[in-house]
Parts: C-alpha cells; sequence; structure tokens
C-alpha cells in the first residue's frame, strides 16, 4: 500500500521515515486503506510517520488513524487542481496543493432540558516537525456545519453557521440588497450552535470550512 517513502529532520534534528499511501483517483480513502497501509508501515524496521493522500475521504479515517500507538498517521486532502495534469496545473500556482488533515475542535455541552449545544473552538493540526498539536482559532474558520443526526453514512446539513476574522459575510449581505432579519443573521454567525434535540441515532458529525476550502469532519457519539 506504500506509494513512496522519505526522510525529515523534525525539531530536535533526529531523522524520521515517512511512508506515503496515495488513495484512487475516483473514489474515496476508507479506514480499510489506512488499516492495510499501517500494517505495511509498522514491518521491519519501520516508519515513523504514515501520510494517506486522497481527494476525499470516508468520515471514520480520522478514527483509525488514531490507532496505530507509535506510528503517526497523518491524512493529507489533495487539492482537486491535482487531477487536472501537469500543464493546467502550472497555472493554478502550487499553493496549498496539500493540507493535513486536521480535526475540528468541538465541545459538546449537553443541557438540563436534554437538548444539546455544539461550540466550535477551532481545528486542531498535527506538526510533524514538532511532534505537537497546533491548534488554530475560529478565525480561520469559514463555515462549520452540523448533521444533528448522523447516520454514519451520509452528511445532512441541519445546521449552518459562519465564523471568521472581521465579518467576512458582511459583502454577502451587501451583495443581496435585501431586508435581513439582522437577529437571524446573528444566530448564523456563531461559533455557538443553536440547542437541539438528542440525536436518535446517538451521533452527530460536524464538518469545519476553512478558507482555502478544506473541510475537517468529526463525528461524535452523545
Amino acid at each position: 500500500m506504500a506509494a513512496a517513502t522519505g526522510e525529515y529532520t523534525d525539531a530536535n534534528g533526529k531523522s524520521r521515515r515517512v511512508a506515503v499511501s496515495i488513495g484512487p483517483e475516483h473514489g474515496t480513502v476508507g479506514p480499510q486503506q489506512v488499516k492495510e497501509a499501517a500494517k505495511e508501515a509498522v514491518r521491519g524496521v519501520g516508519f515513523d510517520v504514515l501520510v494517506v493522500c486522497g481527494f476525499a475521504f470516508d468520515p471514520h479515517v480520522a478514527e483509525e488513524a488514531k490507532r496505530y500507538g507509535k506510528l503517526t498517521v497523518l491524512p493529507a486532502k489533495m487539492n482537486p487542481d491535482l487531477a487536472m495534469g501537469d500543464e493546467l496545473l502550472k497555472k493554478t500556482g502550487a499553493g496549498n496543493l496539500f493540507m493535513v488533515f486536521g480535526e475540528p475542535d468541538v465541545e459538546i455541552e449537553k443541557q438540563k432540558n436534554g437538548q444539546i449545544i455544539a461550540e466550535s473552538k477551532g481545528v486542531d493540526v498535527y506538526d510533524p516537525t514538532t511532534g505537537q498539536i497546533r491548534s488554530a482559532s475560529t478565525d480561520d474558520i469559514a463555515c462549520w456545519f452540523i448533521d444533528t443526526d448522523y447516520n454514519g453514512e451520509s452528511f445532512f446539513v441541519r445546521h449552518a453557521y459562519f465564523t471568521g476574522a472581521d465579518e467576512p459575510y458582511d459583502k454577502l449581505k451587501r451583495a443581496l440588497r435585501a431586508d435581513i432579519n439582522e437577529e437571524a443573521w446573528q444566530s448564523l454567525y456563531s461559533t455557538v450552535s443553536r440547542p437541539f434535540d438528542k440525536p436518535r441515532s446517538g451521533k452527530i458529525a460536524v464538518k469545519v470550512i476553512n478558507h482555502f476550502g478544506d473541510e475537517m469532519l468529526k463525528v461524535f457519539d452523545v
């Protein structure tokens, strides 16, 4: 499952070995690919880091990536521009072609009446040079969505919220040139969700999108 190997030097000057697994061109990287690639990466001398690259990821990949002890598994989302070929890619620039998959930093709070509130605090991203989790504030988040009754297969947007520094969606309000209910608008511009009922499935899913269009999803049992 390893498509490539390499090395990098961490913050302490120590050389680390990296294995790379690349997902399908037309399809989703699932937990089974991560499992098989991780098994191969720990054989023999073994690798320190496994990077799993894909255009799209199954939500359960994040949970699978945590199961391999000393082997750090990093899902890395590939920009769709990479599928266009060299000639077109040169015109788009090289920025943000790969994004190490972060994990939404979300706090779930249960109310006395049984309802649930979710609060988005930012995004946690693993920094391979230091081995530490780097936290980004909600200023780096363009919007976040909640599926308040996640079925484990498809993400259905039931709550939508917009965040970010300097209220970037003021321009959208002006562009609409419509009489917008200010109270309703402020309820959408929030890092704290409106209360919602406990899901029948026992799960909720939170999807966070940054200003580059990168998506991160996390599933919670509630």
